[in-house]
């Protein structure tokens, strides 16, 4: 989130000895003091409000965002269970997307009860967009107070509070599932909105790093979980069927990036047997505690690397 510069307003006064025994009665100059806090009270708000809307053009969110407040969160209520979800969401310059969805999601999980903390793991570098490799870096920086994840897209939001985001004992829970998904329909798909254990996560070796664009590593991830044995779930009497969601991107405005580039498009149907967790390689910028509309949110500004013997086609030409 980058911030567009404000100035705070400046008072001139004329040079004039007289000013104030003639014409700086109490009232004028309480009235001027109270028009200068307010201004200052006013700027301040502007600044803090999570307001991104000059930010569009911006590759990374603002390096001083407003701080948390201190009060504990009821994000994090012990009361509510043992268990407590990380919430990863794979992030670049979606920012009006973002500002919808932390809020939204943090009061849908509080209404639900489920513990969570929200991890936006926004991509720096001038590579293409990798959606798995990021996961995999919200994974390795999501510590040890949560015990699940949820890989999350920015621009899906679920509309039924029957959906389940609960801990995912039996094994991993696609809570966007084929049916209820607004866009996509095959069996195999388990994109969009997917809960697993750190333990299950851990036993794929996470997602693989190879896919640099738009597409193609959630299916790579679905032969993940049948080559470790893990058996799929999915919600079971939601009635809402492809209205559960509303997705909020905007295709007119943001474009896939869908180029397949040298090898990409015989390589993007290949199994990755060894990558994952084990290889990918980033380095993170920064970590910051920012709040939207008053929810509180992880943002890891990270700088991801790329061999270009590997995988060439991370850059876009």
């Amino acid at each position: 989130m980058m911030y567009s510069s404000r100035r705070k307003p400046v008072l001139y006064f004329k040079d004039d000895r007289s000013f104030l025994s003639r014409k700086c009665t109490i009232w004028k100059l309480f009235g001027l003091c109270m028009l200068f806090v307010l201004g200052s009270l006013l700027w301040v708000q502007l600044t803090c409000s999570g307001d991104m809307s000059q930010t569009a053009g911006y590759s990374h969110l603002p390096h001083q965002p407003c701080p948390v407040e201190r009060h504990s969160s009821s994000a994090d209520d012990p009361s509510w269970g043992p268990h407590k979800m990380a919430l990863i969401v794979p992030f670049r310059e979606r920012f009006e997307e973002l500002l919808v969805f932390v809020p939204y999601m943090h009061a849908f999980l509080n209404k639900k009860k489920i513990r969570h903390k929200i991890f936006i793991v926004n991509q720096l570098d001038h590579f293409r967009f990798n959606r798995a490799s990021l996961i995999n870096v919200g994974y390795m920086e999501s510590g040890n107070d949560t015990d699940y994840i949820a890989m999350h897209d920015v621009d899906l939001l679920p509309e039924n509070e029957e959906l389940n985001y609960g801990f995912p004992k039996e094994g991993p829970f696609h809570v966007a599932s084929p049916e209820l998904h607004p866009l996509y329909h095959y069996k195999t798909y388990v994109g969009g909105i997917l809960l697993l254990t750190k333990k299950h996560y851990q036993l794929c070796n996470g997602m693989s790093n190879r896919f640099w664009g738009w597409g193609r590593e959630d299916d790579e991830f679905f032969r993940r979980l049948r080559t470790a044995e893990l058996k799929l779930y999915r919600p079971t009497g939601i009635t809402t069927g492809t209205k559960t969601f509303r997705h909020i991107h905007d295709p007119a405005w943001r474009k896939r990036d869908q180029k397949r580039i040298a090898a990409q498009k015989q390589e993007q149907f290949k199994v990755d047997p060894e990558g994952g967790l084990t290889n990918v390689r980033y380095k993170v910028e920064s970590r910051k505690e920012v709040t939207i509309s008053g929810a509180p949110c992880t943002v890891i500004n990270t700088f991801l690397e790329c061999d270009l013997n590997e995988t060439p086609w991370c850059q876009s030409s």
